[in-house]
């Protein structure tokens, strides 16, 4: 019997996740999900497009053979077994040709950002691995440094008492976009929503090395948070993992404090 998957599998439109970590939408995908080993699924808007079966692939959506990039998803799917068989550590990543599609629909001109910021693009991992799920039940993906690194710290900090939740890990560059999109449906003007979110292709979690980190009893994603003993556990012992936190107070960025984010240093 095959171990199941624990990597997800990234290409520009469309993610390669195991079956066994989705949850179902419908009786039918609860019935394709209980004999995938992966389905193919949509980056934009999550949606289940078809299911990798023993006998081939089961379509979910009508013309899935029609949809943007499936024609890379299928090569990537066939190159799975690369890192099943040969145990491959090292992570490529996804070209950043339909980044300024997504900036042009905000109207945010990208190198007027960039000087602003100081921020540079992100391009996101080609596959993340599975680092457990986070507060919510979700699955937690990181780049496989970052998934190291982040059960090992998690780890020593249980043992002297202090439980470290993350909150959110990997996000693609599509599901920054709907953040925007969301909020500006509630009203919120793109500038409202600079000052709290970095533009699309600009945050750190596109690379699957940074997460957002809280603690039981916390809300998510609070100032509030710097009050915990889990965050005076990460101040002391957070480097010696080489995580730092990337916005401080006064940061260059002009990004607002965020004591729960928190990212890989690579040399």
């Amino acid at each position: 019997m095959h171990a199941r998957p624990l990597h997800l599998i990234n290409t520009p439109d469309i993610e390669l996740w195991p079956a066994h970590l989705l949850r179902a939408r419908s009786n039918r995908d609860a019935r394709a999900l209980a004999r995938a080993r992966h389905v193919l699924r949509r980056k934009r808007d999550g949606r289940y497009l078809a299911a990798e079966l023993p006998e081939g692939l089961l379509p979910l959506v009508q013309r899935w053979a029609h949809e943007p990039g499936v024609d890379e998803a299928l090569d990537a799917l066939d190159r799975i077994s690369e890192h099943q068989r040969f145990g491959i550590d090292t992570v490529a990543e996804l070209p950043l040709h339909r980044l300024h599609d997504r900036l042009d629909t905000l109207d945010i001109d990208a190198e007027g950002y960039a000087a602003r910021t100081g921020l540079a693009l992100v391009a996101e991992p080609a596959w993340l691995a599975f680092a457990g799920f986070d507060r919510y039940r979700r699955p937690l993906w990181l780049h496989v440094d970052a998934a190291r690194a982040w059960r090992n710290m998690q780890s020593a900090a249980l043992l002297e008492g202090v439980l470290l939740e993350s909150i959110s890990g990997y996000r693609s560059h599509d599901y920054q976009l709907g953040i925007f999109e969301r909020k500006l449906a509630r009203g919120l003007n793109v500038d409202d929503i600079l000052a709290v979110n970095a533009a699309p292709g600009y945050s750190e979690h596109h690379s699957g090395l940074a997460l957002d980190i809280g603690t039981p009893g916390e809300p998510p994603a609070e100032e509030s948070f710097e009050r915990t003993d889990a965050f005076a556990w990460l101040e002391r012992n957070a480097a010696a993992y080489g995580f730092a936190m990337s916005y401080p107070r006064g940061n260059p960025h002009g990004i607002v404090y965020e004591p729960w984010h928190w990212a890989l240093v690579r040399a």
